[in-house]
């Protein structure tokens, strides 16, 4: 009984390997990859901007108590345009030496507000009033994560489409039926607009009165790329 037992696992072992050759040859036959794409043109809707204050101090307390209060300052001016987000960025104090005795000179920090909003009208008119004890470091556009969203969901189905016209093209042209999907990869790039150059934003900063600057966010490029595999019928 044994040598019964033995004998028919040997033989259905044997029956079992060229019909999994069988199936993976044809997973493997007929395997087409292809790439489509869909991108669009969307305007910049989001603002963001970082400010900064610089002082100097011979007391570190003295210029710790004045750093905070102008930072206090600019949080609460901020409070007239409920559309601008305003959050404190990095503060630092580190000494400032004599370059010939390495005696301690004084004391110098450095502070960051950062905004964002919607709103550039608003955003604009804060960072003007801001500039009086502030310079602007940066200021750069870019697509609000809810647009963003909205106009990747509708390119994912663009690339999609694109991607079965491009299925469907090549199986025509091969002289197949059809197809079926093997798999589908979606992936989105997003290039965005360019900042406001530093030195003209300083200069403006220097001057007894700020005048409000008309901000225009330009626009960024959404790419959705749909690349997967394909297998003719």
């Amino acid at each position: 009984m044994k040598k019964i037992t033995l004998s028919t696992l040997l033989l259905t072992s044997a029956l079992s390997v060229p019909a999994f050759a069988q199936q993976a040859e044809s997973l493997n036959y007929n395997i087409v990859n292809i790439q489509a794409d869909a991108a669009r043109q969307v305007s910049n809707d989001e603002m963001n901007a970082v400010l900064y204050i610089e002082k100097s101090n011979k007391q570190p307390a003295e210029l710790a108590a004045q750093i905070n209060q102008l930072m206090s300052q600019a949080v609460n001016t901020a409070r007239k345009y409920p559309n601008v987000k305003i959050e404190t960025g990095s503060q630092t104090t580190y000494p400032i030496y004599d370059n010939d005795s390495r005696k301690l000179k004084e004391w110098r920090g450095r502070a960051e507000i950062r905004l964002e909003s919607t709103d550039f009208k608003a955003a604009s008119q804060l960072v003007s009033e801001l500039q009086q004890n502030f310079q602007t470091q940066s200021i750069n556009f870019s697509v609000s994560d809810a647009q963003r969203k909205k106009v990747e969901s509708e390119l994912m189905i663009e690339a999609s489409k694109n991607f079965q016209q491009r299925a469907q093209t090549l199986s025509q042209a091969w002289n197949k039926s059809g197809y079926n999907l093997v798999n589908l990869n979606l992936n989105t790039s997003n290039y965005g607009g360019q900042p406001v150059p530093r030195y003209a934003m300083m200069k403006a900063a220097a001057a007894d009165a700020v005048p409000e600057q008309e901000m225009a966010g330009g626009e960024s490029k959404i790419t959705v790329n749909a690349n997967g595999t394909i297998q003719f019928k």
